[in-house]
């Protein structure tokens, strides 16, 4: 009874356009004050346990390290390292935003961060170039979403705290879908220009490689110190977050001088606001999920699967297909916290690794950032791009046919991310 009047009162809400914290908020306070489903006191005291989470503290730091290396030149110095990788051929420009938002993404560990960041630039340079503004934005969207897979990751955090597995081999995992991603949009933007005969100029006016690595061996150096101290026992994953601030305002304010103590009040205010959005989700929806494992459901779900699905292969075609359903309509952030100590149990029961599971669920959920309607880097770059949504969505449907690929091979080929973990941990 308590889990369908959950369930109804959230979809509810969802339906009025109630914003997805406060609607898991309500349905979680309405099944324990309306229901009376335990003592209200828990509110308070499971808002406080979910929160009280020492990784989670990585998640502030990684937004406030994004905006220092937006505002502190850095992310301009990577854009130009990008267009002296890829850029001097046919579609060349519109390929050196994906490796611009990997290169990024090493560091950032937010997709929404990564889209303004590099979309500030690399949009209104695409349009220039020739490139249809809604595509530019779909390219940008889809690339930005490496943020969450390419390591350091919240999504990866939150699974990581929300699963009980560990966070430092969660990103070490990703490395593997984080490049086949990159280079399979790499390979689709260059075709797709060589097709439709766009970006012709970008192999004319290509970037001198020594000059653009010169100017930007600080901002290279920056994933280099964060993930090197990770894996080399340096500092924990959290411990890297403050490091990468540290180093993030050094190098703005010190070394490139584009970074005022002016900057600093704008700065800290855009990563506050973001950070109490993303913390304020994780505190609703872990209260929502205490509930639901306290009336069993996790086990009464896994029972089912064991039940009905006598496959793991099959068992992860249904996850994917149910968490693409779900990241079309719900945060990612939420998703995890919900989700992943229900499915990763059943996970377990079928021989699946956790770790693998985690990067089948944190790339599948990734995708919601960009599956209409709520998919949150559209808005991003619909907002830089100056469009309205719906010009987004005809180019989106490629970049996402070309990521939920990557998906399947990601699911079925566990070496793609067990590879290198296995390497460095066993």
């Amino acid at each position: 009874m308590l889990t369908h009047s959950l369930l109804v009162v959230m979809c509810t809400l969802f339906l009025l356009s109630v914003p997805i914290a406060v609607s898991i908020g309500l349905a979680a306070i309405f099944g324990i004050q309306v229901l009376g489903a335990i003592n209200p006191v828990i509110i308070g005291q499971q808002l406080y346990v979910v929160l009280d989470k020492f990784p989670l503290v990585a998640i502030p730091f990684f937004i406030l390290a994004g905006n220092l290396m937006d505002t502190g030149g850095i992310s301009r110095r990577l854009i130009d390292v990008a267009r002296a990788i890829v850029g001097n051929t046919q579609g060349g420009l519109a390929a050196t935003c994906v490796v611009a938002c990997m290169i990024f993404a090493a560091v950032s560990g937010s997709s929404t961060a990564t889209t303004f960041a590099i979309g500030a630039i690399m949009i209104p340079a695409l349009v220039r170039a020739g490139y249809p503004k809604p595509w530019a934005a779909g390219l940008q969207a889809t690339s930005a979403e490496l943020g969450v897979i390419i390591p350091p990751s919240i999504p990866m955090i939150l699974f990581g705290v929300a699963a009980d597995v560990s966070i430092g081999e969660l990103f070490i995992a990703g490395f593997g879908p984080g490049l086949l991603i990159g280079v399979a949009l790499i390979a689709y933007v260059l075709v797709w220009a060589r097709l439709t005969g766009h970006g012709k100029q970008d192999a004319l006016d290509g970037v001198d490689p020594w000059p653009a690595f010169r100017r930007a061996i600080w901002a290279l150096l920056m994933p280099v110190v964060v993930l090197g101290g990770i894996y080399g026992g340096v500092f924990t994953p959290t411990e890297a977050s403050a490091i990468a601030v540290g180093y993030a305002f050094v190098i703005g304010m010190f070394v490139h001088r584009e970074l005022s103590w002016r900057d600093l009040g704008p700065v800290l205010k855009k990563s506050v606001i973001s950070s109490v959005v993303i913390l304020f989700i994780i505190a609703w929806a872990g209260l929502f999920a205490f509930l639901i494992n306290r009336e069993g459901i996790p086990a009464a779900i896994g029972a089912w699967m064991l039940g009905v699905i006598d496959s793991p292969l099959t068992f992860l075609l249904v996850v994917n297909i149910v968490l693409f359903l779900i990241g079309m309509f719900i945060e990612g952030s939420a998703a995890i916290i919900v989700l992943a100590p229900i499915l990763v149990p059943v996970a377990i029961q079928y021989g699946i690794d956790p770790v693998h599971f985690g990067i089948i669920m944190v790339v599948n959920l990734a995708i919601g950032f960009i599956t209409p309607p709520f998919g949150v880097n559209l808005f991003a770059a619909c907002t830089v791009a100056r469009i309205p949504l719906e010009r987004i969505v005809p180019p989106i449907v490629a970049f996402i046919g070309v990521v939920v690929a990557c998906l399947m091979l990601i699911t079925y080929i566990p070496p793609i991310s067990l590879a290198l973990r296995d390497w460095v941990y066993r």
